[in-house]
């Protein structure tokens, strides 16, 4: 995985996450990655989050290594890909959380920040563009 490490968190895995074949659901891959921005995110320093200016995820790419099985948890590894004007794509692989070498999903998200009130998009916050 190229870039800079923004986030290593470690999340459970949830009975409820399951799906018929007992293994996580591929939508719950995407609140697994959200959960893991969202932390990053906060600890910005100097981000501010308010009704006005907010960022959205616009496009995602995830490729299925394995499936994810419970009771486990998952580690999350999220590094910087590309910063663009008013975005950046985070690259992310969901990893055992012993064993780096066993991945189960990799891929990106991209996030670009935008105007509330008016639905376009708006320059990245410095806060952001320094923490990557």
């Amino acid at each position: 995985m190229s870039g800079e490490l923004l986030l290593d968190t470690l999340l459970p895995i949830r009975w409820r996450d399951l799906d018929a074949f007992n293994h996580v659901n591929n939508s719950t891959y995407l609140t697994y990655l959200e959960e893991s921005r969202l932390q990053w995110m906060l600890g910005v320093a100097g981000l501010s989050m308010d009704d006005r200016v907010v960022p959205v995820m616009v496009a995602s790419q995830l490729n299925y290594r394995r499936p994810l099985l419970w009771p486990g948890s998952v580690r999350i590894l999220l590094t910087a890909e590309r910063i663009g004007q008013s975005s950046v794509t985070i690259a992310h692989q969901m990893v055992h959380p012993e064993r780096q070498d066993e991945l189960y999903c990799d891929g990106s998200v991209t996030v670009v920040w935008i105007d509330s009130a008016t639905g376009q998009s708006v320059p990245l916050p410095q806060a952001v563009r320094d923490a990557m």
